[in-house]
């Protein structure tokens, strides 16, 4: 293989063919040590995705992400749109995680946690395995015309495949409703809920044409974080890589033949073969590489055959093919490292400090003050109050300064259920003794078993001159 040739991967896309047509990829099927852990990871993780729905703490969902009410669940806590800024610092938590891994470990995430992949190569490729065989019978039975043979097994792939999709879909809406909700909205029927019943035909139809036809492309094509893992990883960075100073240069093992002149890799293409997304990692560091391992476990295995040291396509880094050492310590990973810290730091302090209920008093929209008797000021307020926790609360009121009353019209809320959303007018009246400036700052005061639970602070306009004026 030429210069040229070596660089033509970097113009075009292993699943794009130089006319632009789809590459269809039949990779290998994968074996070794690195893919039975993904294996187990894999099965762990889609567990956890089957059974989130069902799993609880306290009696409490353990992820519930209701868009419809507004209203998340994660690990048994409530949030409300309220605690948007503690969602956000979740989010940017999982963000710089993400990013600290691809400093270090490069696209990982891609290849052993990644939905897509877990789905893709744990799930659909296997039944495509068992189905049609592997990759070389997979192609053949592309070519072949069709036939009986053909026909019931593409059918019958393709309708677990929609299946599959379908159970998907339910539970992907149970994260959204919950398993209680999604349950009644099944038990319904479509006539009851088309809108929820058309919601989970769309879904369906999505997950069933990435996995069965779209594929790969979704992490080549589709996924930002292939394309940005360039921007983060550098020579410390320890990925999937091929050592070209081992390997080189590459050539057939033939027999009575020497091989001294020539590296340990003998060209057999089986780390290109077993490659989901169809690229060659001996041509370096790519976007399209998910970190995978299945081209280390089929290098291993060449390797272990003609009794040459396993490791020549391997975790590492470019500095450790180099230099023969490793350092993951390097001032960018302290530096993320630093920046998760203080930002775990941060989480867990505004998760300490986060009051289980929610209170705003605001003036009502268009109320001016008004003077009662010539001697007292009244201010009309809406109160917004919200229940964080699953608990009844047994609620009382105050308001400072002492001097000021608070007045229900429709009598005060005594009770706020769990999870529960009350909203409600009162009164804050004050005397002109008391009354000293404009605006005077007042405070209103929750109790929960008469113990304060929130502190709400207001404003009490009265007229500039009202003081003279009495």
């Amino acid at each position: 293989m030429d210069s040229l040739n070596q660089e033509q991967f970097r113009g075009q896309l292993a699943t794009v063919g130089e006319k632009g047509k789809r590459n269809w990829i039949f990779p290998k099927k994968p074996k070794g040590f690195y893919h039975n852990y993904r294996r187990i990871l894999a099965w762990l993780l889609l567990i956890l995705f089957f059974a989130g729905p069902f799993i609880t703490i306290g009696g409490h969902p353990l992820l519930l992400f209701n868009i419809f009410d507004r209203e998340f669940v994660i690990l048994g806590s409530v949030f409300w749109p309220q605690d948007t800024h503690l969602l956000i610092f979740l989010l940017l938590i999982f963000v710089v995680f993400v990013l600290l891994f691809t400093v270090v470990f490069g696209r990982v995430w891609c290849g052993w946690a990644c939905p897509q992949t877990v789905f893709m190569e744990m799930v659909f490729r296997k039944i495509e395995y068992w189905i049609e065989g592997d990759a070389n019978q997979q192609r053949k039975l592309a070519a072949a015309p069709w036939s009986f043979n053909k026909i019931w097994k593409k059918s019958l792939k393709q309708a677990i495949f929609l299946a599959i999709a379908f159970w998907v879909s339910h539970t992907f809406m149970a994260y959204l409703l919950g398993i209680d909700e999604m349950t009644t909205v099944i038990k319904a029927g479509p006539n009851a809920n088309w809108s929820g019943f058309t919601g989970l035909l769309v879904f369906t139809g999505i997950f069933y044409f990435v996995f069965s036809y779209f594929r790969e492309q979704a992490c080549t094509v589709v996924c930002p974080y292939g394309r940005l893992q360039g921007v983060f990883l550098d020579k410390k960075s320890i990925v999937v890589i091929y050592d070209w100073l081992r390997g080189e240069p590459r050539g057939k093992m033939k027999k009575k033949e020497p091989q001294a002149d020539k590296g340990d890799c003998i060209d057999c293409n089986l780390c290109v073969q077993v490659c989901p997304t169809g690229i060659d990692i001996r041509n370096g560091t790519q976007m399209e590489c998910v970190n995978c391992t299945a081209c280390i476990d089929a290098c291993d295995e060449v390797m272990t055959k003609i009794d040459k040291p396993k490791g020549l396509i391997r975790f590492d880094s470019e500095e450790g093919v180099e230099k023969k050492k490793k350092k993951l310590i390097t001032p960018r990973v302290m530096a993320y490292s630093a920046v998760l810290a203080i930002l775990v730091v941060a989480m867990g302090f505004l998760l300490v400090q986060r009051a289980p209920i929610e209170v705003t008093v605001t003036r009502t929209p268009g109320s001016i003050y008004q003077i009662k008797n010539d001697s007292i000021i009244s201010n009309m307020y809406q109160m917004e109050m919200i229940n964080k926790s699953f608990d009844d609360m047994n609620l009382s009121y105050k308001v400072i300064p002492k001097s000021a009353t608070l007045f229900f019209p429709a009598g005060p809320i005594k009770v706020l259920e769990g999870q529960a959303k009350e909203d409600t007018y009162v009164f804050i009246e004050m005397t002109k003794d008391s009354f000293s400036k404009i605006d005077e700052e007042i405070v209103v005061e929750i109790y929960r078993d008469g113990k304060l639970i929130q502190k709400v602070d207001s404003r009490f306009p009265g007229p500039k001159t009202f003081n003279n004026a009495l």
